[in-house]
């Protein structure tokens, strides 16, 4: 796992945190934000995703080598 996943991961749970907390106490901004901070979440997380498939993929063709 690297530094992307980790951090797009826990940016996804907090953004989660943030819009149930916004929608329980009617803050539409806070739940709003809440969304936004998961979608940049799972973009780095999706990122992070991309990068360790490479590496795996570059590994077993050196490895073919």
């Amino acid at each position: 796992m690297n530094k992307d996943q980790v951090k797009g991961r826990a940016e996804q749970a907090a953004g989660k945190v943030k819009e149930v907390t916004g929608r329980v106490v009617g803050n539409e901004n806070l739940e709003a934000d809440g969304l936004v901070d998961q979608a940049k979440g799972k973009t780095q997380a999706g990122y992070g995703d991309a990068k360790e498939n490479v590496k795996d993929k570059a590994r077993k063709v050196i490895d073919r080598i």
